[in-house]
């Protein structure tokens, strides 16, 4: 498949309009967009917006107008993940040639079920339909995973191991609703991106190994990653839409800046501006993770 050939730092801040932006992917976005800054690279924004169900229309526009207001713009148009469904075909179709995809027949219950049988967390496909769906419909496409461990190192969490086959199982590329899922759709994105590093939340560093196959297999090249802690409400849960997260006040986004900032550890800096802000807070950022 195609893609671009990174020849400079290149990272990306990936939010889904499922609502406003709020304090968790503040974090996200400034992490990422510093970084990129720190190692002279560039920042791109893609709008991850290929799940109609949960999308809420005029979210990702909404979110592309906070993001100006806080400073942070795209070095790069913006992508629009529903402009870009043929690319995904193209993708599966690239993993299908080389027999690392098939059809699946199972409900989530069922595959559950199956699990629990086989002694396996409820969460794993055991592979019931690795080797056909013996006349049952094809309700998705899930990805064949290996028995060899994959290992990677985290720029904040360090060593990381996972055995997708034991502890995920074969995951879904395409779902049962004909939607595309989002380890494909944002791994096919990145490669042709050439992004050279991810920096994001550290919910998705189970993840990791699962696209670190992907992009093996479709023939990219591993990026860096950096996890960030996460921001937590009162219950202890991720900050997130889903859990009702609070949109970012939008007549304090000083405040807010200033928040996401103390959250990565730094001291409160005071800034008198958003412009100041950035000009203060990068050669901080720089001195920490600028290697």
């Amino acid at each position: 498949m195609s893609h671009t050939t990174p020849s400079t730092y290149r990272g990306r801040f990936a939010p889904s309009p499922t609502g406003a932006l709020h304090a968790g992917s503040l974090v996200a976005a400034m992490a990422s967009f510093l970084d990129a800054r720190a190692h002279d690279g560039l920042w791109l924004i893609r709008i991850e917006d290929i799940d109609p169900p949960r999308d809420i229309p005029g979210a990702g526009e909404a979110i592309l107008d906070t993001l100006f207001r806080l400073g942070l713009t795209s070095d790069e148009p913006v992508v629009w993940q529903h402009d870009r469904y043929d690319a995904y075909e193209a993708a599966l179709a690239h993993l299908d040639t080389q027999g690392l995809v098939y059809g699946c027949a199972c409900s989530r219950k069922e595959a559950a079920a199956r699990a629990v049988a086989l002694g396996l967390a409820p969460s794993v496909y055991p592979g019931t339909c690795r080797e056909g769906t013996h006349g049952r419909p094809v309700r998705a496409i899930r990805f064949r995973t290996t028995a060899d461990p994959i290992t990677f190192t985290d720029r904040l969490c360090g060593v990381y191991t996972q055995n997708v086959e034991r502890e995920v199982g074969d995951f879904v590329l395409k779902r049962a609703d004909g939607l595309w899922a989002y380890q494909l759709a944002a791994i096919t994105d990145d490669i042709e991106a050439g992004v050279t590093d991810v920096v994001r939340g550290a919910d998705l560093l189970d993840n990791t190994p699962r696209q670190i196959a992907l992009i093996r297999a479709l023939g990219g090249t591993v990026p860096r990653y950096c996890h960030l802690p996460l921001v937590l409400n009162h219950d202890g849960q991720k900050l997130s839409k889903q859990q009702g997260a609070t949109p970012l006040n939008p007549d304090d986004l000083m405040g807010e800046l200033e928040h996401a900032w103390t959250h990565l550890g730094f001291p409160t800096l005071g800034a008198d501006s958003i412009a100041d802000f950035w000009r203060t807070a990068l050669p901080l950022w720089q001195a920490r993770f600028g290697q």
